[in-house]
């Protein structure tokens, strides 16, 4: 898919909560302490944060760096799992602590993981199309996991946020986009539960490597281009193991998914995570860069985007925290205190 007008990102920011838990302490409360964890730590938001506050942080950095009045965005798109609220939106909450409105299109989106970048489509759409000059999409989530889940390992929290504007302005062009969705039950969480729940063996295949894979060989087709054209790729990271072998069938290199393979550190930040991981990309890529950028939502679908970085680059990266800046601004917290911030006790 390509826009009738070329349109590119004009800005850019991320949001990571400095609370980490170990995986280890997961793992000595329900495991007695087991070996091969998935992850090194996750990041906790604190019981001051959820899924808007994350949201107006990264959005408010994205604007610093497109140098946009944030009155001129004709759109603002939070994508989420984790909406605070059941029925209000969280666009309206972030458009307004942001400046922008109120003539301006608010919407929530949701569709699992890929909620952020689903929210980047219809922004593209938008700006491709005329209709606003400057679109606002943002993938927020806080963690959910229920507990002893294997959620409650690589359940992480952040937010991402991306301004869309013509592509004369832009500091990466978006060359084209695929989508590729099926009725896959692989995860899912029914209205009235706490918790989601695990489809089991659909989750790798045909859930994350049925999306993934065909998603980014038809948008490399549709282009023409092939692993070896791509300086980065970015690929959804629900835990360490899938990113990287989904890039290996694809032929990517190690150091090419490695760059913003962000899970590790701060687990899977749910709708931010594969936008996450293009923020740390962008906060370090030169001009000329290509990168693949390719989300996974359960239900199930995926988003590829390829993008080329522009000279104006260069000049954005310092006006707001880069996204290594907040995952290194780390406080280590004990399970007790992890349950206590995302209210796991009853009282």
């Amino acid at each position: 898919m390509k826009t009738v007008a070329p349109v590119g990102l004009v800005g850019y920011g991320a949001y990571v909560p400095r609370y980490r838990l170990a995986a280890s302490e997961v793992a000595a409360v329900w495991q007695g302490g087991r070996d091969h964890l998935p992850v090194r730590e996750k990041s906790v938001p604190g019981p001051d944060e959820d899924a808007v506050t994350m949201a107006v942080e990264a959005a408010l950095n994205a604007v610093s760096r497109a140098q946009v009045d944030p009155a001129e965005l004709g759109a603002v798109y939070v994508g989420s799992e984790s909406h605070p609220y059941a029925v209000k939106p969280s666009s309206t909450m972030v458009a307004e602590a942001i400046g922008a409105g109120p003539s301006v299109l608010a919407a929530s989106f949701e569709f699992a993981c890929k909620a952020g970048t689903e929210a980047l489509q219809a922004a593209l759409g938008l700006v491709g199309a005329g209709m606003v000059p400057y679109a606002l999409a943002i993938g927020s989530d806080t963690a959910q996991g229920r507990p002893s889940d294997e959620l409650e390992y690589t359940a992480g929290a952040g937010a991402a946020a991306l301004i869309v504007g013509p592509a004369e302005g832009a500091l990466a062009v978006v060359e084209g986009s695929r989508s590729y969705v099926t009725d896959t039950p692989d995860f899912f969480r029914r209205a009235g539960q706490k918790y989601p729940r695990h489809g089991g063996r659909f989750t790798g295949e045909p859930g994350y490597f049925g999306h993934v894979l065909p998603a980014a060989e038809a948008l490399l087709a549709d282009l023409g281009h092939g692993p070896e054209d791509y300086a980065a790729v970015i690929l959804h990271q629900p835990n360490a193991k899938f990113p990287a072998k989904a890039a290996a069938d694809l032929g990517f290199r190690p150091e090419q998914w490695e760059i913003g393979l962000l899970v590790g550190q701060i687990g899977n930040a749910y709708a931010g995570s594969s936008l996450i991981g293009l923020t740390a990309v962008l906060d370090q890529a030169g001009p000329g860069d290509r990168i693949l950028l390719v989300s996974f939502g359960s239900g199930a679908g995926s988003d590829a985007f390829s993008l080329v970085v522009t000279d104006k680059v260069s000049a954005r990266q310092g006006l707001a925290p880069k996204t290594m800046d907040y995952v290194k601004r780390r406080r280590p917290i004990d399970y007790a205190l992890y349950a206590r911030y995302r209210g796991k006790l009853a009282v």
